[in-house]
């Protein structure tokens, strides 16, 4: 299919065939999330809180081949990886057996490592860790888990899909890479380099720079540098308010250079490119853009309508989709056996299908490159309310992003 397409609603049209029959029918699956709802990243937070309900509501139920229905509950870790381990024993003292998380990777390990304690000490109430938006690869390498599963692209498969798209840009000889000085940034830049310098040895990174995440609000001093340096791009993994501010700091400079991103969509970001005077060439590596047909198209529009604010965390959906299929297949909700059969699960996203690699718990999934410009006939949804959005410019499927296995996993 092309990347324009949806293959959703497969997994539901067997619903109301598979579900009634099946043991777990009826049941609810109640998961935690733990993920920051207070503090500089509230505002990503509270909306993928949202997202993940939201999903949880519309595909539970009679609408995923289980016939389960799942219930989402917020614990607010405020960004830090102590507060995530309390929120994970409260939790689990409350009963929840799943949990879902990705701000970000730090966190991530860290919750990883205590669930896999737990799991050892309780082997008879195991938890089951989803992450929708950590990229660190060690994840799923050489700190993988039994426990986790990534339902997200990781560092290295997003860098290929850039890198793929660069190497059709023959004009683009010098770019800048500008990043938050944590786990995320650092990957970025180090998988970039090494991509760049094995598939285009012509593209020269001219600066390089790595900042303290969440701290500076004026990036003047670091739009100055890349000027000086010749840069004809940036390359960012950026997000929330370092992304907003950088934004700001160029459109305050009058710079137009373009600026390949990951979460150029995420809240506030699409409304402080609008506002600039002049349309500044964005470009984004996500599973997502703003336009999609179908249900999904469907769903991302009730999702605005509710909410007033944009449908982005399309790992959601993704993820919802997965538990639905997995406790179908396992006829049941338990941790363990929905974890045995994860591995090698294929189940329909938006762009085509995705499936759960087994070896280390990776979701191998496609990419879509876009382009933040004015809507159009085709593409009619403004991102946040604007009169421009991201428009996709090319779909890189999954086996062309996959990496080799890195993972020597200890199996239960």
């Amino acid at each position: 299919m092309t990347g324009h397409g949806v293959r959703v609603g497969l997994l539901p049209s067997l619903a109301l065939a598979a579900g009634a029959a099946l043991a777990q029918a009826g049941e609810t699956v109640r998961i935690a999330f733990i993920d920051p709802l207070s503090g500089p990243m509230a505002d990503i937070g509270r909306n993928s809180l949202r997202s993940w309900q939201f999903m949880a509501e519309r595909l539970g139920g009679g609408a995923n081949p289980a016939g389960v229905r799942f219930v989402v509950a917020p614990f607010d870790n405020k960004g830090s990886p102590h507060e995530s381990l309390n929120a994970l024993k409260a939790a689990i003292d409350q009963g929840f057996r799943y949990v879902v998380q990705g701000n970000g990777s730090g966190v991530t390990h860290v919750l990883a490592d205590a669930v896999a304690r737990h799991n050892a000490r309780r082997p008879e109430a195991p938890v089951l860790l989803l992450n929708y938006a950590a990229t660190d690869p060690a994840l799923t390498g050489e700190r993988c888990s039994y426990w986790h599963f990534r339902i997200e692209a990781d560092t290295t498969m997003k860098v290929a899909a850039l890198v793929d798209f660069l190497a059709e840009q023959p004009a683009l000889q010098k770019v800048y890479l500008l990043n938050q000085d944590y786990a995320h940034g650092q990957q970025l830049a180090r998988h970039f380099k090494e991509a760049v310098a094995e598939r285009l040895p012509a593209l020269e990174v001219v600066g390089e720079e790595l900042h303290p995440a969440f701290q500076l609000r004026d990036f003047a001093p670091q739009v100055q540098r890349v000027l000086a340096s010749g840069a004809q791009a940036v390359v960012t993994g950026n997000w929330g308010e370092d992304f907003v501010h950088l934004v700001q700091a160029l459109q305050a400079a009058k710079v137009q250079l373009p600026l390949f991103t990951y979460y150029a969509a995420l809240p506030g970001a699409p409304s402080t490119l609008a506002k600039g005077p002049l349309p500044m060439p964005v470009y984004q590596v996500a599973l997502h853009h703003n336009n999609p047909e179908g249900e999904m198209g469907r769903l991302a529009a009730d999702f605005r309508r509710r909410h007033k604010e944009d449908f982005v965390v399309y790992a959601t959906h993704t993820g919802i989709q997965m538990l639905g299929a997995a406790m179908s297949r396992a006829r049941s909700t338990d941790t363990r056996r929905v974890a045995d059969v994860l591995g090698g699960l294929a189940f329909p996203v938006l762009g085509g299908m995705a499936t759960m690699r087994g070896d280390d718990h990776q979701l191998q999934l496609g990419q879509f490159i876009t382009r933040w410009q004015p809507v159009d006939t085709r593409h009619p949804v403004g991102a946040e309310g604007t009169d421009h959005t991201f428009v996709p410019q090319r779909y890189i499927a999954a086996s062309a992003l996959s990496q080799p296995v890195r993972c020597n996993m200890p199996r239960p």
